[in-house]
């Protein structure tokens, strides 16, 4: 079903990586004495996957299985917990999938069809604000057929449903831990993936050891992982340094990686993976704030921000300028807001602002997360405020919270202007574009564009998904238009870690997700 036109889009997101060390020829077998210690400033917000579509992704990926998955090096979705998956019509509209034999949840109970049934319906029955059933938005019926087989009816064509499958929002749960119309909300977790959870602190650390029950495509070069969570990057790379921990994944800022990378002695026994990212970061504007709900005032400040002079004063290199909301190495990625502003100018954005009667200076609230992004996000938002402030015409308050604060913010409709970051759930355009308008998107600031839905209607009919493109170009020039996005840049991914650490190049999935397993400590050189 996806060719190699679609392949070759998505290549870019496939393990593309400069390695100084990290295994790349070392084939050794695990060390099971001492678990690998992982840490990171992206802690979980919830343990339970229907209540999140955010980075708690990176645990989920781990610990739980999904019908489908993207094994190291695939960018297409590949059976997991499915023995095989295929749309059965030729509507594309009806999708069957077959379990593996013999599947079981880490406490020993079955994974059958009646509990996939059970995993996907209660996300659709729970409906969290800004969750992932944001992701379901064309299915419309999930049926169990005796034990392993799951048939999927949607109510339209959608190419793209194997890579929603696909995605940690998608975990599957047991129906005796996981009630069916509420959240779970007992601290604990528990699935069928390679490792089980052996105990959790929130905001501190995640202990994982291998499932024994486990069935399914990864191929595990460790016994046990621990997970630490980190305020802040400083803290993290502190931690590295003293070998308190083995590798870094996510929130570094550009100025320590940079660091790391330099031969200085503070850096012996430690090395740096770089690989081609799709993450990114953007603004939202809130319609419901009167001054964010002026179009001219979104459009201003996309003719004054200048994605340059943020990335360089920021980010160092480690970072690009993003001019839409489809990233570089993607289908259908254009330049549209460059096309459409140019080089940052104030007096154009005078302009813009007088002729629509506004003279006075324009005040606003910037919003961003302590601690989801990494530490560039506090300087990040310091020059967007230095960039406006400087042009006269507005006046801009930086506001900051913890993520899980920031995110019932958001969610309520309380912040006028925000800063996202978006990691992608699959490597497609559509879900570049598809999470963030509808009613039930995943940012909780409704964002109706019926011309939009049928360009995603159209492309969603297409499973060559490298042929997308004109319908992907239509959707991102109403993006500009409307201004309720403004992306900033896209940024690459970056793992140190110690030397004695093998399986860094394979660890980061299409999804940019760290698969823990492939990580293992060398036993020789």
């Amino acid at each position: 079903m996806f060719n190699r036109t679609m392949l070759r889009a998505a290549a870019a997101l496939a393990s593309i990586s400069l390695i100084t060390g990290c295994g790349l020829f070392s084939d050794e077998d695990a060390d099971g004495a001492k678990p690998v210690v992982v840490g990171t400033t992206s802690a979980p917000s919830t343990l339970d996957p229907a209540a999140a579509w955010d980075g708690s992704w990176e645990l989920y990926r781990n610990v739980f299985q999904t019908l489908l998955s993207f094994p190291t090096g695939s960018t297409s979705p590949q059976p997991d917990a499915a023995q095989s998956c295929k749309f059965i019509d030729p509507t594309s509209t009806t999708y069957q999938c077959t379990l593996r034999e013999n599947l079981k949840f880490s406490n020993g109970h079955t994974l059958d069809a009646a509990a996939v049934k059970h995993s996907i319906d209660r996300i659709q029955k729970i409906n969290v604000n800004g969750g992932p059933n944001g992701l379901l938005g064309s299915l419309g019926e999930v049926k169990a057929e005796g034990d392993r087989t799951i048939t999927f009816r949607l109510t339209k064509a959608d190419a793209t449903f194997p890579f929603i499958l696909a995605t940690p929002a998608m975990s599957l749960v047991d129906p005796a831990e996981y009630p069916a119309d509420k959240v779970r909300e007992d601290g604990k977790l528990l699935g069928s993936g390679p490792y089980s959870l052996e105990s959790y602190t929130e905001g501190s650390e995640a202990r994982l050891k291998k499932n024994p029950h486990y069935n399914g495509f990864a191929d595990r070069k460790n016994d046990a992982v621990t997970i630490r969570y980190f305020k802040d990057s400083e803290a993290m790379v502190t931690a590295l340094k003293n070998k308190e921990i083995d590798v870094t994944n996510r929130g570094l800022t550009a100025e320590e990686v940079i660091a790391l990378q330099e031969k200085k002695p503070q850096n012996e026994g430690l090395q740096v993976v770089e690989a081609v990212g799709a993450d990114i970061r953007y603004l939202v504007f809130n319609p419901k704030d009167p001054a964010s709900a002026k179009l001219p005032v979104r459009r201003a400040i996309a003719q004054i921000v200048d994605r340059e002079a943020l990335v360089a004063e920021v980010y160092q290199g480690t970072a690009e300028p993003l001019y839409s909301m489809v990233p570089k190495g993607i289908a259908g990625h254009t330049t549209s807001f460059f096309d459409t502003f140019g080089d940052p100018d104030v007096d154009k954005a005078k302009e813009i602002l007088q002729e629509a009667g506004i003279d006075e200076r324009v005040e606003l609230t910037f919003w961003f997360t302590t601690d989801r992004y990494g530490s560039s996000t506090a300087p990040e938002f310091a020059e967007l405020k230095r960039q406006l402030d400087a042009s006269g015409l507005f006046k801009i308050t930086l506001k900051s919270k913890p993520w899980k604060e920031f995110q019932a913010g958001y969610k309520n409709g309380e912040y006028p202007v925000f800063g996202r970051g978006w990691f992608p759930d699959f490597p497609d355009p559509d879900n570049f574009v598809a999470p963030f308008v509808g009613r039930n998107n995943a940012l909780g600031t409704p964002y109706d564009s019926p011309e939009i839905a049928q360009q995603l209607t159209l492309s969603r009919k297409e499973s060559d998904r490298g042929a997308v493109s004109k319908q992907f170009e239509r959707a991102q020039a109403i993006l500009v238009d409307d201004v309720r996005l403004l992306p900033l840049w896209q940024g690459k991914l970056h793992i140190a870690a110690s030397e004695e650490i093998a399986g860094c190049e394979r660890a980061m999935d299409p999804q940019t997700i760290m698969q823990v397993w492939e990580l293992h400590r060398k036993t020789s050189w």
